[in-house]
């Protein structure tokens, strides 16, 4: 579920944590830049593991901070695709079913990824499995809260650093730039379309 990446930056420290180990500032600095923030195309940065090398420390004229080139470790949250993974489903929408991990929330499995045949409940705001059994169909809902077992099917990455606004940007309804500032910068697509998949409870007794 997580794996450790090796990274290199450049850390500015400031003249007033000179006192302090070096190791301790920098490492200080990246969690600061780094922790629960998402590296495009690397995943959600979890916390320092270590700093494998530091090479010479410069001062720049007029900038009384150092500055030093770190190589260090990375604890990085980045399932690979077909990983099983249980999360709490968060809410439901027209758009399939959310899903929480705790300290990852953008999480989505889409209606075609769900046990069919399914249905969305307008009034309950939830997703229902219609099981059929010899009796005939039984709903089994997907409320919030419940514990749920899903695949990693797919990823998306969303580069939402800064760019400046082109000219024909400038021309967009703020409608449309309040939905491109909530798009999240690392989104996994689950499935659980197969046996053993969906909620904890619902196969515990076969």
């Amino acid at each position: 579920r997580t794996n450790m990446v090796e990274m290199t930056d450049t850390v500015r420290i400031p003249p007033w944590q000179f006192e302090r180990k070096l190791n301790e500032s920098i490492a200080e600095e990246l969690n600061k830049k780094l922790a629960n923030k998402v590296v495009y195309n690397v995943g959600l940065c979890i916390c320092l593991y270590d700093i494998t090398k530091l090479e010479d420390s410069y001062i720049f004229p007029g900038d009384g901070a150092s500055h030093t080139k770190v190589h260090f470790r990375y604890v990085v949250f980045h399932p690979f695709l077909d990983e099983i993974l249980i999360g709490q489903i968060k809410s439901c929408s027209q758009d399939g079913v959310h899903v929480s991990i705790g300290f990852f929330d953008d999480i989505v499995i889409p209606p075609e990824s769900l046990q069919q045949p399914a249905k969305f409940d307008e009034a309950e705001q939830v997703w229902v499995w219609e099981y059929e059994t010899e009796e005939g169909a039984h709903d089994l809902y997907m409320d919030i809260g419940e514990e749920i077992r899903f695949r990693v099917v797919d990823e998306t990455f969303v580069d939402t650093s800064p760019t400046g606004p082109s000219s024909a940007e400038a021309s967009t309804s703020n409608a449309t730039e309040e939905v491109q500032k909530k798009e999240a910068p690392y989104t996994l697509v689950g499935s659980i379309s197969e046996p053993g998949l969906g909620l904890l409870s619902w196969w515990t007794n076969s």
